[in-house]
């Protein structure tokens, strides 16, 4: 408030050298408690710096000068004015501020009510399979061939890893709490995330043909590791599970003016027969079961790029397949 209307003063003592009308000074003024009130909280400030600007367009820049003199003809009616406009954007302000803060709140619970539902469901389906599946062995290990016992415990250890994946996603979705304020960023090269989400794919996924087109370009972007490969990752395997009939899996990066853009694309089925909130979150339990992980998965992708200043958009490509792109910025 002090350094705004500080600026203002210094700017209306120079303006003042060539007029002495005070009128442009109290144009500054308010403009200087306009920007009082988009950058403070609450209305002590506002208050204050509407009274000090009226003081000192009235001491400095009002005949006589350096004096206060509010007798003067039609001078009372102007600085009463000029302290209803100050406090009247004041409140109009705080009352923006706080419909923002409202709505950033019913987004932020309504994506935490969307993925505690998608959340429970997927977390219930591989926990049930893995009780009936080790059931079955502790049951029946005498009359199960070795083959029948292998195969149960592959099921098992698939939805184990499944498990684990999902509860990735949670925490991912925990660390940034629905805020980019909690996100710690930090120049990291992008070249080494795509890597490891890659190498932490093909373990999963071995028999995959992930083609991989970098620039020659290297680029330091400012973001958290950790999440950003977690979105990469997200974007591979959702391809790698839903992208049917596909026979590779790319994953670029090109700078746009501003930005970096990544894309995870694929020569399979498409999305464009998908509705979009089963793509970007499903809304019920019942719709994530549909394409499991499709829902979680890329509404983790979507908060954390979202928190990081970027965009995530998917299309289907004009010769067959999909993309994913998201943006981080420079």
């Amino acid at each position: 408030m002090l350094l705004l209307l500080g600026c203002a003063y210094g700017l209306c003592t120079i303006l003042h050298l060539f007029s002495e009308s005070f009128y442009n000074e109290s144009l500054i003024f308010l403009l200087a408690l306009m920007l009082v009130a988009r950058w403070t909280e609450g209305y002590l400030y506002d208050i204050v710096g509407s009274i000090l600007a009226v003081v000192s367009v009235n001491f400095a820049f009002t005949y006589p000068y350096y004096s206060l003199n509010f007798s003067l003809t039609g001078y009372p009616l102007v600085f009463i004015i000029m302290l209803s406009i100050s406090l009247m954007m004041s409140t109009l302000t705080s009352q923006a501020k706080q419909r923002d803060k409202m709505r950033e709140q019913v987004i932020r619970e309504q994506m935490y009510s969307n993925l505690l539902r998608s959340v429970s469901h997927d977390i219930r389906t591989p926990l049930t399979s893995i009780v009936g599946s080790v059931s079955a062995v502790l049951d029946n290990s005498d009359k199960l061939s070795e083959a029948q016992r292998t195969e149960l415990l592959t099921d098992i250890k698939d939805e184990a890893q499944w498990l684990i994946r999902v509860v990735e996603n949670i925490l991912s979705i925990t660390r940034i709490g629905g805020e980019p304020s909690k996100i710690s960023k930090t120049p990291e090269l992008a070249e080494e995330i795509i890597s490891s989400a890659v190498g932490k794919l093909q373990k999963l996924h071995p028999d995959e043909d992930i083609r991989i087109q970098l620039p020659d370009s290297v680029f330091f972007i400012e973001m958290d590791p950790i999440l950003i490969e977690q979105v990469i990752f997200n974007l591979l395997e959702n391809a790698v599970l839903h992208a049917e009939g596909h026979t590779w899996i790319s994953i670029s990066m090109k700078q746009r003016e501003g930005d970096v853009l990544f894309t995870v694309s694929d020569d399979g089925c498409g999305i464009s027969d998908k509705p979009k909130k089963l793509v970007f979150g499903a809304e019920q339990a019942r719709e994530a079961d549909i394409k499991r992980n499709m829902g979680i998965g890329l509404s983790v992708c979507r908060s954390i790029i979202t928190a990081h200043g970027g965009t995530l958009e998917s299309e289907d490509l004009p010769e067959g397949g999909a993309s994913f792109s998201f943006t981080l910025p420079l």
